[in-house]
């Protein structure tokens, strides 16, 4: 689809086509819509962005807890969206030995219990071992700083879906 065909397109159509970009969170492409037109794919990931900067914490937590688990039980258990699926697959998150998936699993629950939400990252930018790192290390950090680190990455990751689907 094209920016132009976005631009036209009636709310339904428009969070059919690009509502997947914010994982398991249309209410996004939704209010997304209302400020059409766009003359870009950057200016739509914009207007997109800024309804979640908008939206209250609880939504934005809603947002960060509507992802996966990195390389978790619901990707084992075939589960994912087509799009978190083919990010964890490129990071090689599909090709874990026992015990990368144990170090997973560990880092994956601790970080959950000081959190109350997944770890999230744009998988398609790391690799499992930087990803590991991040893991680790932004499990240090306070709520405050990690929601703001999980919204940027979800905006990444968002960008990246788009630019998969949108034409300019």
């Amino acid at each position: 689809m094209t920016v132009s065909e976005l631009n036209r397109a009636g709310r339904e159509d428009f969070t059919g086509a690009v509502g997947f970009a914010f994982e398991n969170s249309p209410w996004i492409a939704q209010e997304a819509w209302q400020k059409r037109p766009f003359a870009s794919v950057d200016e739509l990931h914009a207007a997109m962005v800024a309804v979640v900067e908008h939206a209250p914490e609880e939504k934005r937590i809603e947002l960060i807890a509507a992802h996966p688990d990195l390389a978790g039980r619901v990707a084992r258990e075939g589960r994912l969206t087509a799009a978190s699926a083919g990010e964890q697959s490129s990071a090689g998150l599909d090709r874990l030995s026992k015990e990368e998936l144990a170090r997973f699993e560990r880092l994956n629950q601790a970080y959950r219990a000081r959190f109350a939400f997944p770890f999230v990252i744009c998988a398609r930018e790391n690799t499992k071992e930087s990803i590991l790192t991040a893991l680790e290390q932004r499990a240090n950090s306070d709520r405050t700083t990690e929601i703001a680190t999980a919204l940027r990455e979800i905006a990444k990751i968002a960008r990246l879906r788009l630019s998969d689907v949108v034409e300019t």
